[in-house]
């Protein structure tokens, strides 16, 4: 490999993408997850859950911001804590909240809520799992959101669909209810509501 390729392959990874009725511009980069393009589950989960204007959302695993961006433009009231465990994509977050002239976003480094300031309650927890999340990572996930939703608020997630009965089973447990949004050949798009 030349150096003008290897050059090449270290610039920022820059696409448009079209997301719930908005065009958005995405800097990423090699070794992040879908870097070339907005996945099918986020699209998915984007597509299938209800947003308010001055909703206060988390984006747990945000990457580069594929879910927390759009998120942030349909809450311009709101605001929207991106949070993930690697720095560059933390980076690429955050770049791509100001490329898209979002001012209402918290991007910074935390492992689910372990860095996510104690006093504020979420309208949406939202995340696209990985298929390797294992289940006690979920269990914190979904018992810390439980306790960080505001009575009313709503855990919307993604995972492949070989993972619905799982997600399922663990939402009812924590949260006492379980709908799914979509179930697609691929993925499926699960919610849970804190009732009280």
């Amino acid at each position: 490999m030349d150096k003008a390729e290897l050059d090449r392959l270290k610039r920022d990874i820059i696409f448009t993408a079209k997301l719930r009725g908005r065009n958005f511009t995405f800097h990423s980069t090699w070794g992040l997850f879908s870097p070339r393009r907005i996945d099918e589950g986020s699209r998915m989960l984007l597509d299938h859950i209800e947003l308010g204007e001055a909703d206060i959302s988390i984006d747990i695993g945000c990457g580069y911001g594929a879910i927390g961006v759009p998120v942030a433009a349909e809450s311009p009231t709101g605001n929207v804590h991106m949070v993930d465990r690697d720095y560059v994509a933390l980076e690429l977050a955050g770049k791509n909240a100001q490329v898209n002239g979002l001012d209402n976003c918290s991007v910074y480094a935390s492992n689910a809520f372990s860095a996510v300031p104690p006093d504020i309650r979420f309208d949406n927890v939202l995340a696209n799992l990985p298929a390797k999340v294992g289940k006690e990572l979920l269990s914190i996930i979904l018992h810390d959101a439980r306790a960080r939703l505001r009575p009313g608020g709503q855990i919307c997630v993604v995972t492949v669909t070989g993972l619905r009965k799982f997600i399922r089973r663990n939402f009812e447990e924590v949260f006492g209810n379980y709908k799914k949004l979509k179930q697609g050949k691929h993925y499926t798009v699960a919610r849970a509501t804190r009732q009280q």
